[in-house]
C-alpha cells in the first residue's frame, strides 16, 4: 500500500459507505446499519449508523475521522401528529480484538453534536469530524472500530403511541477513517 507522508506520519484509510454510493476501490468496508432511529424521551438510546473496523493501531497513532448521514422527519405522516425531533450524533470507538466486542467498553471520541429537525425542515444532514490520538494504554496492534451513532428524542415522543421513528436516508452518508502512523522503516 502506498503511503502519503506528512510531518513524519504515514496515511492509511478505510471508509464505510452505503450501497447507494459508488465504491471507492478497496476502501468500501461497510454499509448503512440502520434506516430508522426510534424516537423516545431519552437522549441516550443510540443507534449505530456506520462502523469501520480499522487495521492494527499503535498507541499514539492518529485517526482523522469524517462522517456524514442524513435524517428525515416523517414522524406522524400521514395522518398522525407531526412534531419536532431532537437528534444527537457522535463518534465512538470500541476494541474489535476485545473478546467482548460491542459488549465491551466503548469510548466517545468526539464532542456531542445535536440539532432539532422540525416538520418544516424535514431533511437534516449530520456531519461530524474529529482528530483522535490513540491513548498510551491502547493495546499494541489491536483494531479499533470507529462508529457513527445517533439518537432521536422529543417530549412529544408518545403522541402517536410511542412507536415513531426518524428515517435515516440511504445514499447520503459515509464514514471515513484516515490512520496516521509513523511510516514503516525502509
Amino acid at each position: 500500500m502506498p503511503y502519503l507522508t506528512t510531518a513524519g506520519l504515514a496515511l492509511r484509510s478505510a471508509m464505510a459507505t452505503d450501497p447507494f454510493q459508488p465504491a471507492s476501490g478497496s476502501l468500501a468496508l461497510g454499509a448503512l446499519e440502520t434506516t430508522d432511529i426510534p424516537v423516545d424521551l431519552s437522549s441516550s438510546s443510540y443507534r449505530t449508523l456506520y462502523r469501520v473496523v480499522t487495521g492494527p493501531i499503535e498507541p499514539g497513532d492518529m485517526l482523522d475521522i469524517d462522517a456524514d448521514a442524513r435524517v428525515t422527519n416523517n414522524v406522524g405522516y400521514p395522518g398522525g401528529v407531526r412534531y419536532t425531533v431532537g437528534v444527537g450524533w457522535h463518534l465512538w470507538i470500541y476494541d474489535y480484538d476485545n473478546p467482548l466486542k460491542t459488549a465491551g467498553p466503548w469510548w466517545r471520541i468526539s464532542a456531542f453534536s445535536g440539532e432539532n429537525v422540525t416538520v418544516d425542515m424535514h431533511h437534516m444532514p449530520l456531519h461530524i469530524s474529529t482528530l483522535y490520538r490513540m491513548p498510551a494504554d491502547w493495546p499494541s496492534g489491536h483494531r479499533p472500530v470507529v462508529v457513527l451513532r445517533a439518537d432521536a428524542h422529543s417530549t412529544a415522543w408518545n403522541s402517536n403511541g410511542g412507536a415513531d421513528t426518524l428515517d435515516v436516508d440511504p445514499g447520503y452518508g459515509q464514514l471515513t477513517v484516515r490512520h496516521w502512523a509513523p511510516p514503516p522503516a525502509i
